[in-house]
């Protein structure tokens, strides 16, 4: 196993470079879009649901897509590649359109330190509901359409320029699918096993957060994806699971000033998360008036904060915190594996990269 602090430190400083530069191209994109955009000279709402989307999309993020779709050109090449600032735009204005979304299913107050775009709208709308609800899908959904003209107007060759956005339109109707299944598993009654997690995790992130940038990445530098399909998708698959186990952990055994978020959230929306359905499996889990306090604060959203401490407490003393962390190892051992056979056709300088992305997943604190 790689220096797993070693592989953060990299990972982090290559994450803030691509980070800086991206943060400049995005905000210099919204600074287009009053001139891009034809919309109606009297409205108000657009200009405020324009200023929503572009406050949301600017206020943090670890980019880990901008920085997956730049290093997978580097699998092909080290130098210039036309159409990867449009590509990294149309993966970002997605994500907005994800963060929007879930937001308003999950009825979050707060996303990335302020406020969510449904919240802000119904605080700018007390009286009307329904204006508030509609004004966010749409916000939502208009950042799905800017993320796919982004790619209109890549400057890349048109066959590429045609691949891209084929590739996006997929991303993000397998992430909508994903959202679905996510409900169906929430509210369909009993436990799902482990294979139902991690089907809905594949869908609903791995795919459009790691497979649709590595692809991406490789189409804009002329790379053929196509003919390395299984191993790509057996590593975006292996790390997308990684991820969600890591963000479920985290949800339960973080660190909430870390985060920017107050823990036990998953538990409070009733979510089958990873750890919920560790502590609920009746080989590994709970017994008795432990699982009576899970089963009752699950799905309550005034679950109070004490009661996430004793269930995190449980977990522990349970060892599901240290099963989840056995598990995010493997997985990333795994996926490590399979990007170290790349070399065989690809750089190594990125190869390194995508070897050490799995653990560093494992790492993160946030």
């Amino acid at each position: 196993m790689p220096d797993t602090a070693g592989a953060h430190d990299q990972l982090t400083a290559r994450l803030a470079g691509h980070t800086r530069a991206f943060e400049k191209l995005f905000a210099e994109y919204f600074d287009s879009l009053d001139d891009a955009l034809d919309t109606p000279s009297f409205s108000r709402f657009t200009p405020e649901c324009l200023r929503l989307l572009r406050e949301l999309s600017l206020r943090g993020g670890k980019r880990i897509r901008v920085v997956i779709l730049h290093e997978a050109a580097r699998l092909v090449t080290d130098g210039p590649v036309p159409g990867l600032e449009q590509a990294a735009l149309s993966l970002e204005l997605l994500h907005s359109h994800g963060l929007i979304h879930d937001d308003l299913i999950d009825d979050s107050p707060t996303r990335r330190g302020g406020p969510s775009t449904y919240y802000a709208y119904r605080e700018r709308f007390p009286g009307h509901p329904r204006i508030a609800l509609g004004l966010t899908v749409l916000a939502g959904d208009l950042a799905l359409a800017l993320s796919l003209r982004a790619l209109l107007d890549a400057r890349a060759a048109p066959p590429v320029r045609q691949a891209m956005i084929e590739e996006q339109t997929r991303a993000a109707a397998e992430t909508f699918l994903g959202q679905i299944v996510d409900l169906e598993r929430d509210v369909t009654g009993g436990l799902p096993d482990t294979e139902v997690i991690d089907e809905v995790a594949d869908y609903k992130s791995a795919r459009y957060s790691l497979l649709a940038p590595l692809r991406l990445g490789l189409l804009a530098a002329g790379g053929s994806p196509v003919r390395h399909e299984r191993e790509l998708s057996r590593y975006a698959r292996l790390v997308g699971i990684c991820a969600q186990m890591r963000d479920d952990y985290l949800d339960l055994f973080g660190d909430g000033e870390v985060m920017g978020k107050a823990t036990g959230t998953d538990i409070r929306d009733g979510k089958r998360s990873y750890v919920v359905a560790a502590l609920l499996s009746p080989s590994d889990g709970l017994g008795g008036a432990e699982r009576a306090v899970l089963e009752t604060a699950l799905g309550d959203p005034a679950c109070t904060a004490g009661t996430i401490d004793t269930i995190r407490e449980i977990a522990e003393a349970r060892g599901v915190g240290g099963r989840l962390r056995a598990r995010m190892r493997d997985h990333a051992e795994q996926a490590a594996l399979v990007a170290g056979g790349w070399r065989a056709h690809w750089r190594g300088e990125a190869v390194d990269f995508f070897t050490l992305l799995p653990h560093w997943s494992v790492e993160r604190s946030h």
